[in-house]
Parts: C-alpha cells; sequence; structure tokens
C-alpha cells in the first residue's frame, strides 16, 4: 500500500472545513485593475480566510486598491513571482493554503470545490485545470506552450496533471513548509509540480472556468522568455531528482559517437596492422572515456539525490495531515 492510500484511507471529519484555518495568497504586480475583484470574490467565497496580497514593486495604485477591498497587504522588494511565493510561504500561518494570481482570470467560488477535494481525499495540493470561456483568455502562444510543457513533464516525470502552469492551486500545511522554493520567477508552478511528482505526494486536480483580463490590465508573461526559462527550469530538475537518466543519456550518446569514429579506425588497423588516423583514435578515446566519466557522475549523483529526497520526506512528514485536529501543547 502506498503513502498515498494509506493518508486516504481516513476521511477528515463533517467540520473539517470549518475547523481549518485558510489563507488566500495573491502574489501581485501592478494589477491596479483587477486586485480589488479577487480580494472581494475571495472574500465573498472564503469569508472565513484573510486574503493576504503581497506587492512585489508595483508602480501603480496596486496597495491602495488592495487594502481598500480589505486585504492585508505586505511587500515583497525581491522581484519574481517566485521569490514572492517563497515569502508568502514563510510568513503565512494557515492549515490550508490558496494561492491565485491577482489578474481575476481564476474562478473564486472554485475554491470551496478544490478544498473540500484536498480534506476528503487527504491530499497535498489541489490544482486548478483551466478552462477558458472566451477565446480572448488564452493567448495562442500560451496554449501551446503549455501544451508541450505539460507533454515534456508528464514525459520526464510522469501524468498527474494536464495544466502544469496553472497559477491557481490548493495546499495542505505540510506542502508549504517543507517545500524548498527555489525558482525566482514564473517557473515556480514547474517547481511545485515537480516537487509533487518528485516526492510521489498525493496530489489532484479540479476543472475551474478561467476568464479573460480585465480591461485594462496586461500579463506579465513573456511567451517566448519565460517559456525557454520555464523549459530550462523542467531540464534543470531534470537533471537534479534523475542524475542517473540524465548523465547516462549523455554517457550514452558519448559512447555511440566513440564507436561510430573507432570503427573505420579499428577497421584500418585489423586490415593494414597500421593507425593511420591517430587524431580520430584520440578523440574516440577521449569521448569513451567522457561517456564513462557520464554515468559515474550519474551514480553518484543518485546517491546524493536520494539523501536529499530523505531529507524533504522528513520536512514533509513532520507536519499534520490536512484536516487532522491541531495537535494539544
Amino acid at each position: 500500500m502506498t503513502t498515498a492510500q494509506v493518508m486516504m484511507d481516513a476521511k477528515p471529519g463533517p467540520n473539517a472545513f470549518e475547523r481549518c484555518r485558510i489563507a488566500v495568497l495573491v502574489p501581485c504586480y501592478n494589477e491596479e485593475k483587477s486586485i480589488a475583484k479577487v480580494v472581494a470574490d475571495f472574500r465573498a467565497a472564503l469569508p472565513q480566510a484573510p486574503v493576504y496580497v503581497y506587492d512585489n514593486n508595483s508602480s501603480d495604485r496596486t496597495v491602495e486598491a488592495a487594502q481598500k477591498a480589505g486585504a492585508v497587504v505586505r511587500r515583497e522588494r525581491h522581484q519574481g513571482k517566485g521569490r514572492v511565493v517563497r515569502r508568502m510561504f514563510t510568513d503565512v500561518e494557515a492549515d490550508i493554503y490558496v494561492l491565485v494570481d491577482g489578474d481575476a482570470t481564476y474562478d473564486a467560488p472554485s475554491a470551496r470545490d478544490m478544498i473540500s477535494r484536498l480534506l476528503e481525499q487527504r491530499l497535498d495540493m489541489v490544482v486548478a485545470a483551466r478552462v477558458d470561456q472566451d477565446k480572448a483568455a488564452y493567448r495562442p502562444g500560451h496554449r501551446a506552450g503549455n501544451r508541450l510543457l505539460t507533454s515534456f513533464v508528464t514525459l520526464v516525470f510522469g501524468r498527474a496533471f494536464s495544466d502544469i502552469l496553472s497559477g491557481y492551486r490548493v495546499f495542505s500545511r505540510r506542502f508549504v513548509k517543507s517545500f524548498p522554493v527555489l525558482s525566482g520567477g514564473f517557473e515556480i508552478e514547474t517547481e511545485l509540480t515537480v516537487h509533487a511528482l518528485e516526492l510521489e505526494l498525493p496530489v489532484g486536480e479540479v476543472e475551474t472556468p478561467y476568464y479573460a483580463r480585465v480591461a485594462g490590465s496586461m500579463s506579465k508573461l513573456n511567451t517566448w522568455r519565460d517559456g525557454f526559462r520555464i523549459l530550462w527550469t523542467i531540464v534543470r530538475l531534470y537533471r537534479s531528482e534523475r542524475p542517473l537518466q540524465f548523465f547516462s543519456a549523455i554517457g550514452a550518446a558519448l559512447a555511440v559517437t566513440a564507436i561510430l569514429l573507432a570503427i573505420p579506425v579499428v577497421a584500418t588497423f585489423l586490415r593494414e596492422g597500421v593507425v593511420p588516423r591517430l587524431p580520430t583514435a584520440i578523440l574516440s578515446t577521449g569521448l569513451m572515456l567522457s561517456a564513462l566519466l557520464s554515468f559515474m557522475s550519474g551514480l553518484i549523483l543518485d546517491t546524493v539525490t536520494r539523501g536529499r529526497r530523505e531529507l524533504k520526506l522528513l520536512a514533509y512528514l513532520s507536519h499534520r495531515a490536512p484536516g487532522e485536529e491541531r495537535r494539544q501543547p
């Protein structure tokens, strides 16, 4: 029986939703046009939950609009969504965390369904799979890029989500407090996804409406620049979390190249007893040695990665499951 199955056997009581401390986290940068609506919508959907807006050096009236709408406003001076998420996860204390962008494109009432799913099935992360409600919601480049990156993550780490770049997620406390945020920008969603897949945490996905931005607001996501950054993040995480596979693939490519270069050299030596192409022979030998070094590096780093994974799991298991009664002092 897997860890996920054990955690799903015992369901929380019917009042778990009301007992849990819920916090809504909104990273924000220049969202003056939409932030008030986001705060109002989530205060209506989750009246018991404080809404925390973390401003990331906005140059417009985002802070004033969020405060006027009733949010708890804080500032993070280090630029980048990943750095803002790191600060929010560190500062805010709650049992359940709702992370959502401040652009008013996500459906606030869906948060209750996502939280209920997390509690009923004892999950650690529930991702909102976006279902666009009009053509302007998704730019063609973003849609194609999302599909490409989702397919790549599925190939490397296994399938669990259909929308890995969704900025609308619900987390358990043990996920938030054991997650080592390393990303600085929009690649944070990829890192969240890979972290859950790598540790085989219980996760889920709920389809939610996705709307176009309000008039006058602009997306901060650059299709090409941020797309390449996200792709590089996936490759980097593949290297760090699957080092044996990563370096073995490099070693295999080097070994095949070395063999192809060596075949005519060996054939000439066997036929004539001489090695007329000495530089090719030296290159082939060097490539084969590099292949062996790459494979050995993968073996060593795989041992290191297993140790890191064990530490992450220990940090994760030190926190209670979603819906459990709070420990008495």
